[in-house]
């Protein structure tokens, strides 16, 4: 346990280190990389790929594509699928030390470089890494341009707001004032009286009966 563990942390970023049981460790996930890594960050890591990888839509990884895009050949991934299926073939309570000796036994036997494996396991582990920083490094500048551009909506609707407060508050003024000067206009009308008021309306081909419509208060 303790040299599988140092070993491990030796490579610590794409190596995920291993409990007794040859089980993979949930905290080694977490250990490989933060949820999101800032770009400088990102940049100063070394850079696993020939070819931009591709996008994974929906969260769904095309492992291939992004194995290829590191520079991993079909044989290799092939070579590290078969030593794969082979291990899992075997039955879980086969000693760890009993099933190494049976799956590089059958490796040799089929003239598989176990080298060549381990390498392009190494490559593997090391593109997903790399897949994971730059997926990282792309979620956190998209996530600081929306923050920025929703900073910028909120600033908009900010003075929106306050030109509707304005405008409102002006309409209140231009209300008050222009009741006010009816007020005082009224004043001259009263003094000739309702009935002169009403026949100089009617007659007039410049106003408007103003009986039925409601006045503003």
């Amino acid at each position: 346990m303790s040299e599988r563990k140092g070993w491990g942390s030796t490579v610590l970023g794409w190596f995920i280190v291993h409990d007794d049981s040859g089980t993979a460790v949930e905290e080694a996930a977490d250990a490989a990389a933060p949820a999101f890594v800032e770009p400088a960050a990102v940049g100063a890591t070394p850079t696993f790929f020939q070819k931009d990888p591709p996008a994974a839509i929906g969260g769904q990884v095309d492992f291939d594509a992004v194995f290829e895009a590191a520079g991993i050949e079909a044989d290799e991934r092939q070579r590290v699928g078969k030593a794969i299926d082979l291990l899992q073939s075997l039955p879980a309570e086969t000693p760890v030390g009993v099933r190494k000796q049976i799956v590089e036994a059958s490796l040799r036997a089929f003239g598989v470089p176990i080298d060549k494996i381990i390498e392009a396991g190494v490559g593997e582990v090391q593109a997903l890494e790399g897949y994971i920083r730059a997926g990282a490094a792309d979620t956190q500048r998209l996530l600081q341009e929306s923050a920025q551009r929703i900073q910028q909506y909120e600033d908009q609707i900010k003075q929106i707001r306050t030109v509707m407060d304005q405008r409102v508050q002006e309409q209140h003024a231009v209300v008050k004032g222009c009741n006010d000067k009816k007020l005082t206009v009224q004043q001259i009308l009263e003094f000739f009286g309702q009935d002169a008021v009403a026949r100089v309306v009617r007659e007039s081909p410049k106003l408007h009966d103003p009986s039925g419509t409601p006045s503003t208060t």
